[in-house]
């Protein structure tokens, strides 16, 4: 079917009944603009509006789609031409109807496809304690509680705290240690290696006044071993002072933990590790206190 010799059929109809493309639309129930579109052969009426439109304008079916007046002769011929057109048309609509369905599903798939995979990023960097790039449309992820390097932590802390006090200078005097863990790794063999920062102090009582003795803020490298279930501290590394400091900061830690040591002293880390001792201080010599008071009270 020729859609611009039809539309052209229709507007010429349509104009030697007087009629508006305003007019004409409201008898058919549409829109003028789609009259108009009719009439510039961009596309053809739905096939529901064949009849209605022929009534209108006084032609048939099959007049309207051969885009002239078909005389009795030719009318066999023209009916015949018209079928085989009509399906073909329709034919084509189905196709673009199915064209336009897959690819609009596809689209959506896509656009699906990478909300999730943006959704996932969001959770990784959220298990990594990281800012979200993204969102997380209000999802709350709440990652779980390693007990391992819990665990390794409380270790690694006994065993620093048992080490300073073989050397105490005073009775009472209580090492502590706060570390900020930045990485552990484990090898085939149970070996474990821990890159951390810690933060020792001792204190002691005297004449009731609290006192620190000495301290140390250093990065540490641990080596444990798991025994029956249990970690052991088998060694541990430190960075010699000096020139040797930077040298020997790149041989024992891996890279990614160097960049996150640099912002040490400025990320609060050694802030919240200076609160963390100073709680667990106040709350061992205020037992203390107790402790000695009560021995005096029972004596």
């Amino acid at each position: 079917m020729n859609q611009e010799k039809i539309g052209k059929f229709i507007a010429d109809l349509r104009k030697g009944k007087k009629l508006t493309q305003e007019e004409l639309a409201e008898r058919l129930v549409v829109t003028d603009k789609s009259v108009s579109r009719w009439e510039n052969g961009k596309c053809l009426p739905d096939v529901s509006l064949f009849k209605p439109l022929c009534s209108e304008l006084d032609i048939s079916l099959n007049d309207l789609l051969s885009g002239e007046k078909v005389s009795e002769k030719e009318y066999q011929e023209k009916l015949e031409e018209n079928i085989v057109n009509t399906i073909d048309y329709s034919n084509q609509k189905v196709k673009r109807i199915k064209f336009v369905y897959s690819f609009s599903t596809i689209i959506i798939c896509l656009i699906l496809l990478t909300l999730l995979i943006l959704f996932g990023i969001d959770i990784m960097r959220m298990r990594n304690n990281e800012p979200v790039f993204f969102s997380t449309w209000g999802f709350k992820y709440a990652p779980p509680v390693n007990f391992a390097d819990f665990n390794i932590e409380n270790v690694i802390k006994k065993y620093l705290i048992e080490k300073d006090e073989e050397n105490k200078h005073y009775e009472n005097e209580k090492s502590f240690a706060a570390m900020k863990i930045y990485l552990i790794n484990e090898d085939l063999n149970n070996h474990y290696y821990v890159y951390a920062w810690v933060l020792q102090e001792q204190y002691y009582l005297e004449d009731g006044k609290l006192i620190r003795d000495v301290g140390s803020s250093i990065p540490h490298k641990f080596e444990l071993v798991k025994e029956n279930d249990e970690f052991i501290v088998k060694n541990y590394i430190i960075p010699r002072d000096g020139s040797y400091y930077v040298k020997d900061m790149k041989r024992i830690f891996p890279n990614s933990v160097l960049r996150d040591m640099d912002n040490i002293h400025t990320d609060g880390t050694i802030e919240r590790l200076s609160l963390e001792i100073e709680n667990d201080v106040n709350l061992y010599f205020h037992r203390f206190e107790k402790k000695v008071q009560a021995t005096c009270f029972s004596t």
